[in-house]
């Protein structure tokens, strides 16, 4: 699998997760539904940040990398202030929410914007490569408890690019 199918796959696998937890009610399930989003972004955003960006930053990238740096930003503090909150809080379904709708947002873009580039830019073998250098990243940080918590130290500024 090469790069752009390989994040989309993921995209739509975040969205349905996320979609699950906005519409579950019991708070338990939800907070188990939450962190496994949560996980699963939480490594999804790390791969794009060591390994994809890093390749394809470019003069006619840059603007959407930085871009999508900050939307990262955006979602790991979502995700930090829905992992401090209780699930019965007041404000725990409206962030929640917002963590759906930004990260639908910023798959949007990506595929729209981003991933048309990246395959006018590298060739199939080198996008064949980089989705193995995502999913072996991935398949590591999976082996940690909890991969989610790493973004609570990533509140304060965006990755470099």
């Amino acid at each position: 699998m090469e790069a752009v199918s390989y994040l989309t796959r993921q995209h739509r696998e975040l969205e349905e997760l996320l979609e699950k937890a906005v519409e579950c009610q019991d708070p338990a399930q939800r907070r188990e539904l939450f962190s496994r989003a949560a996980d699963h972004l939480a490594v999804h955003l790390e791969s794009e940040e060591q390994v994809l960006y890093p390749a394809v930053k470019t003069s006619g990238t840059q603007d959407i990398l930085l871009e999508s740096l900050e939307e990262h930003l955006s979602l790991k503090r979502l995700m930090t202030d829905l992992m401090e909150l209780d699930p019965t809080a007041q404000t725990y379904e409206p962030k929640l929410k917002v963590l759906k709708e930004q990260s639908e947002h910023h798959h949007g873009e990506e595929e729209d914007d981003l991933f048309p580039k990246i395959e006018k830019l590298l060739s199939l073998e080198r996008r064949t490569e980089l989705a193995k250098e995502m999913d072996d990243l991935q398949q590591r940080m999976n082996t940690q408890k909890a991969p989610r918590k790493a973004v609570i130290g990533e509140t304060d500024a965006a990755a470099p690019l």
